[in-house]
C-alpha cells in the first residue's frame, strides 16, 4: 500500500513523516526532475506500507518544480490514499490546496495539524462542516505533541473517496466548462485544467485557449486568476464554518522583534556567529580527536605490517579518505545538522530569511541563501547539501558557486597555518578581503548571467515552536547518512586514484611538466602542483604535502614569503576538496559541478599569477 502526504510548506507534514516512519528513510530525485522525495515505510496489522513526503506546495497550477512533482505524482502513481495535512492556524490558505487535490478524486484523508497552536491563538476548530462537505475523515492532530498521529494510518487504509465539489465559478467559467465537456467528453476537473493551460490533447487546449482568451478581455483578468480568485472565495467561506475565534491572544507579537531591523538583525547575526562558532570550535575539537585515533590505530599499525607497496598504496589511500570522510561528516555536517534542525524546528529559519532577503538579493538570492553561505565558513560540504532549502533551481547553482570560494575552517588553516605563521597577520587578513571581495564580484556577475526566472519572495511565517530533541536528532541522522551513503564511496574512490597516481610515479612526472609554468605564473617550484592537488582530497593536506615536498616544516627557509603568500591564496580559491565535489556533483549536476571546478582553477591561477606578477 502506498499512502502520499501532501500540504503546504510549514504546516509539520515532514515532522508527521518522521513520526509515521522509522530511522530507515529514502531519499531520491523524482524521475525527470531535481526535487527531492522522501520515502519511508511502516508497519501496520503486518502489513507494509509505503509513505511519501511530497515538497511543500501551495497550489498544484503553477509552474515550479515542486508543483509539477505533486501534480505528476497524483496523476500517475498508483496512491492508495492521500493524506492531505493542512494548518489549523492557517485554514483558509491551506484549503485552497485541500480543494485541488479532492478533485483528483483519490481516497483521502484530511488532517488538520497543529490544534495546540491554534488554540493558543484563541482558535477553536470544528472539523464537521469539512467532513460533511467532502465525505472523508478529518482528524484533528499536534504533531509536535503526537497528538492523534496514530489515527492517521487506520483512517488512510479505510479512506473513502471525497464527495464531487461543485465549487461556485464566475459564470463564464462555468459556461466554458460545460462547453468543452460536451464538445470532447472531459469531466469538470479537465476542462478547467485545459483552461488554464494544462493537458495532454491538442485539441482540447486549442479550443480552451480561444474560449479563454474571450473570457480574458471581457475580464481583463486571465482565467487562471478567475478561478484562483473563486476558489479562495470558496476557501474562506469553508474556513469560517471551520474555524472560531473564541478569544484574541494576548501578549507580544515575538515577531514584532524578530522580524525589525532593529533588534531583530542583531540578534540574527549573533545567532549566525554563535552557530559558526560552535560548529568550528568544537567540529575542530572532534575532528583532531577523530584524525588522531585514525593515525593511532588504523594508519601507523597498517603501515607497520609491511605489505607489498601497491597494496599498502591502496590501503593507505583508502584509511586516509576515511579519515578525511569522517573528520569532516561526523564533527562539522552533523553538527550543522543538528543546528539547522533546531532553527527549521523552531521556525526561527523563515525569520532569518526575511532579514537576509535585502543583501542577499543583489546577488541574485533570496535570504535563505544566508544560511549555507554563513555555514561554508565551517565546512563546504553541510553548506552545500543545504542549498536544497532554496527554492529555485537559480537560486541554487548561483549560491553553489559561492559557497565552494567561502573559506571553510581546512582553508582556514592554510590561512593561519601558513600566512600568518611565515607571512604575518596582516597578510592572512587580507587573504580574506581578497576572496570576499572575489565573492561579492563573483555574485554581482552570476546574478546577471545565470539564466532563470527571477521571483519576488513571499514567505509564510512558521510559527515559533519549542523542538523536540528526539525528532531534531533523527533528522539531523537522516541528512548525515545521505552524506555516509552517497558521497563517502565517492571519496574513497578518488584517494585511492590520486594514491595510484603517485605509486606509480604519474606525479613525477606531471610536477617536472608544469613546473616551467608554475614557476612562470606563480614563482613556485614544479612540486606546489603536487601539493595542489593533494589539496583537493584535503585542503590541508596541501600544507601537509608542501611541507613533506620541501623537506621542512619551515616553509620560510626554502620558500620566499611571497612564493608562501601566493601559495596559500591559490589553494585557497583553488578547487574545492573532494567531499565538496561529490556533494556538489549530486546537488547541482556534473555540468554545473564542472563550471564550479574550472572557475575556481582559472580564478585561483589569475589572481596568483596577478599577485606574483605585481610584487616581484
Amino acid at each position: 500500500m502506498k499512502i502520499a502526504l501532501i500540504g503546504n510548506p510549514n504546516v509539520g507534514k515532514s515532522l508527521i513523516f518522521n513520526q509515521l516512519t522509522g530511522l530507515g528513510v529514502e531519499v531520491s530525485n523524482y524521475p525527470g526532475t531535481t526535487v527531492e522525495l522522501q520515502r519511508g515505510n511502516t508497519c501496520f496489522q503486518r502489513e507494509i506500507i509505503e509513505i511519501v513526503d511530497l515538497p511543500g506546495v501551495y497550489s498544484l497550477e503553477g509552474n515550479s518544480e515542486e508543483e509539477d512533482l505533486a501534480r505528476r505524482f497524483l496523476e500517475q502513481e498508483d496512491v492508495d490514499a492521500v493524506v492531505v495535512v493542512a494548518s489549523a492556524t492557517r485554514l483558509e490558505r491551506n484549503l485552497y490546496l485541500l480543494l485541488q487535490v479532492a478533485e483528483y478524486g483519490l481516497p483521502m484523508v484530511v488532517v488538520l495539524n497543529m490544534v495546540d497552536e491554534a488554540a493558543k491563538r484563541g482558535l477553536e476548530i470544528d472539523p464537521g462542516p469539512l467532513h460533511d462537505l467532502l465525505g472523508v475523515e478529518v482528524l484533528l492532530t499536534a504533531a509536535s505533541q503526537g497528538l492523534n498521529i496514530d489515527r492517521i494510518i487506520p483512517a488512510a487504509l479505510t479512506a473513502s473517496r471525497p464527495a464531487k465539489i461543485e465549487i461556485p465559478y464566475d459564470h463564464h467559467i462555468e459556461a466554458a466548462i460545460r462547453s468543452l465537456g460536451k464538445i470532447f467528453g472531459v469531466d469538470r476537473k479537465e476542462s478547467l485544467r485545459a483552461l488554464q493551460g494544462f493537458g495532454d490533447s491538442p485539441e482540447l487546449l486549442e479550443a480552451a485557449r480561444t474560449i479563454a482568451d474571450e473570457i480574458e478581455s471581457r475580464h481583463r483578468m486571465t482565467v487562471a486568476q478567475i478561478i484562483a480568485a473563486n476558489r479562495h472565495n470558496f476557501a474562506r467561506s469553508l474556513a469560517e464554518l471551520t474555524v472560531k475565534e473564541k478569544h484574541p491572544p494576548a501578549g507580544t507579537d515575538p515577531d514584532s522583534i524578530l522580524t525589525r531591523f532593529i533588534p531583530g538583525m542583531p540578534i540574527l547575526l549573533a545567532i549566525l556567529v554563535g552557530m559558526l562558532l560552535f560548529v568550528f570550535v568544537v567540529g575542530s575539537f572532534l575532528e583532531e580527536a577523530i584524525v588522531e585515533v585514525f593515525e593511532v590505530y588504523a594508519i601507523q599499525p597498517f603501515l607497520a605490517l609491511g605489505l607489498h607497496p601497491l597494496l599498502e598504496e591502496v590501503g593507505a589511500s583508502i584509511l586516509l579518505a576515511l579519515q578525511a570522510g569522517l573528520g569532516i561528516a561526523l564533527p562539522y555536517v552533523f553538527l550543522f545538522y543538528i543546528i539547522i534542525s533546531i532553527l527549521e524546528d523552531s521556525g526561527y529559519m523563515t525569520r532569518a530569511a526575511f532579514l537576509a532577503d535585502n543583501a542577499m538579493h543583489r546577488l541574485g538570492m533570496h535570504g535563505g541563501a544566508v544560511i549555507p553561505i554563513t555555514l561554508a565558513f565551517g565546512c563546504n560540504v553541510p553548506a552545500i547539501m543545504s542549498i536544497r532549502l532554496l527554492h529555485s533551481r537559480r537560486e541554487r547553482i548561483i549560491a553553489s558557486i559561492l559557497v565552494t570560494m567561502v573559506p571553510c575552517s581546512a582553508r582556514t588553516v592554510i590561512i593561519a597555518g601558513i600566512v600568518a605563521g611565515f607571512v604575518g597577520l596582516a597578510a592572512a587578513f587580507s587573504v580574506y578581503a581578497i576572496v570576499f571581495v572575489l565573492i561579492i564580484l563573483t555574485g554581482l556577475l552570476l546574478s546577471r548571467v545565470v539564466p532563470g526566472e527571477r521571483f519576488g519572495m513571499i514567505m509564510e511565517m512558521a510559527p515559533l515552536r519549542r523542538p523536540v530533541p528526539r525528532l531534531v536528532m533523527k533528522k539531523a541522522w537522516s541528512r548525515l547518512s545521505e552524506f555516509l551513503f552517497i558521497a563517502m564511496p565517492l571519496l574513497l574512490l578518488g584517494s585511492v586514484v590520486l594514491g595510484l597516481l603517485e605509486f606509480f610515479g604519474v606525479m613525477t612526472v606531471f610536477e617536472g611538466i608544469v613546473e616551467p609554468y608554475t614557476m612562470g605564473l606563480l614563482g613556485l617550484p614544479g612540486y606546489s602542483a603536487t601539493a595542489l592537488i593533494f589539496g583537493i582530497l584535503r585542503k590541508e593536506m596541501a600544507f601537509e604535502t608542501l611541507a613533506i615536498l620541501a623537506g621542512t616544516a619551515d616553509l620560510g627557509a626554502v620558500l620566499s614569503s611571497l612564493q608562501v603568500y601566493v601559495f596559500a591564496v591559490v589553494t585557497v580559491l583553488f578547487v574545492p576538496c573532494l567531499a565538496t565535489i561529490t556533494v556538489l556533483l549530486r546537488e547541482v549536476g556534473s555540468r554545473i559541478t564542472l563550471a564550479v571546478t574550472v572557475y575556481t582553477v582559472t580564478l585561483g591561477l589569475l589572481i596568483g599569477g596577478f599577485i606574483h606578477h605585481l610584487f616581484s
